[in-house]
């Protein structure tokens, strides 16, 4: 018998024949219909693999499978999972380690843009019948010769500086660990504190993990040691930014604008204040997703799954727990 995969992002039925089309052999996959949990408790039942992007898996969903042995990240972030459940119930926890590095960087660089320029706006305004030249909710401004500050310099931030490189921006990064002065200069890149690249950088882009000391890490007395004519972009979770101070602080003009993909609840509701902002570019957290990178973070998955099935530790590089 088939040993079963289940996807618990309710995927479409394309994205699931793609996936199909990568299946080792000896394996099945099924894919969520819906978000809802007793769905989800339902159709993980008699799944040993379970392969998650952003859905979160708590200790009720993993008591709901009892045959698991692997539960796989489709993508990197692992704050949507219950770890110490998974590690209760024996259940190896991976990720799809620089799987979605490169296409994130170049969302990101997409964002600062739309922002920047007002993209976003001047589509929306078009679309809507109005021709707005002259009424832009605030200045456009060029990339090039920014100061770009990137707090989390992993695969990520690091394609972000490497993209940004033609732009002629100056590039401050920071990380838990330093790079050696050598990569540095190969990088073009400097490091610096928190507080330096908020007071500094022209544009704040966040690409670093959700954990406790990185949870609310933005909140109103951050944003007001940036420049007021600085934006920020978060790309990397949407607890690290308090969004309630990112409204407040939007509304006093104490930053000259943000985009998202992003949010503290996510699917983020439509009511959502951030989203009724002129400055403010959001899109729904689908940084990572590119139909011509699709084939190697399934590859990814997929490896750790065959792995597992031949009683081997999965990549070191992904391996979580």
């Amino acid at each position: 018998m088939p040993r079963k995969i289940i996807v618990l992002d309710p995927i479409t039925a394309e994205t699931a024949r793609r996936m199909r089309a990568l299946l080792p052999a000896g394996l099945k996959l099924d894919y969520a219909r819906s978000r809802d949990p007793a769905h989800l408790r339902e159709i993980v039942a008699d799944a040993e693999f379970l392969v998650s992007g952003q859905i979160a898996v708590d200790a009720a969903l993993l008591a709901a499978a009892g045959r698991a042995r692997l539960l796989h990240k489709w993508g990197v972030g692992v704050d949507n999972f219950d770890l110490a459940a998974a590690r209760a119930r024996g259940i190896t926890v991976a990720r799809t380690t620089g799987s979605n590095a490169v296409p994130v960087a170049e969302f990101t660089l997409g964002l600062m843009i739309a922002l920047l320029r007002n993209l976003a706006f001047g589509h929306a305004t078009l679309r809507a019948g109005a021709w707005r030249t002259t009424t832009l909710p605030k200045p456009s401004f060029m990339l090039t010769g920014k100061t770009v500050g990137i707090i989390g310099y992993g695969a990520i931030g690091q394609n972000v500086a490497r993209l940004l490189k033609p732009f002629g921006c100056r590039i401050l990064y920071n990380k838990t660990r330093r790079l050696v002065p050598a990569e540095e200069a190969a990088q073009d890149v400097r490091f610096a504190s928190v507080p330096e690249v908020l007071a500094e950088s022209d544009v704040v882009s966040l690409h670093c993990p959700m954990t406790p000391e990185t949870a609310g890490m933005i909140d109103r007395a951050a944003l007001r040691s940036m420049k007021r004519s600085a934006v920020l972009i978060n790309v990397a979770r949407g607890g690290v930014v308090v969004e309630a101070d990112l409204v407040a602080a939007l509304e006093a003009g104490e930053i000259l604008g943000a985009a998202t993909d992003v949010y503290e609840t996510e699917p983020t509701p439509a009511e959502n204040p951030l989203l009724r902002f002129d400055n403010v570019v959001a899109t729904p957290h689908i940084a990572a997703l590119a139909a011509d990178n699709f084939e190697k973070g399934i590859r990814q998955i997929f490896g750790n799954i065959e792995r597992v099935l031949r009683g081997e530790a999965v990549a070191a590089a992904d391996f979580v727990c």
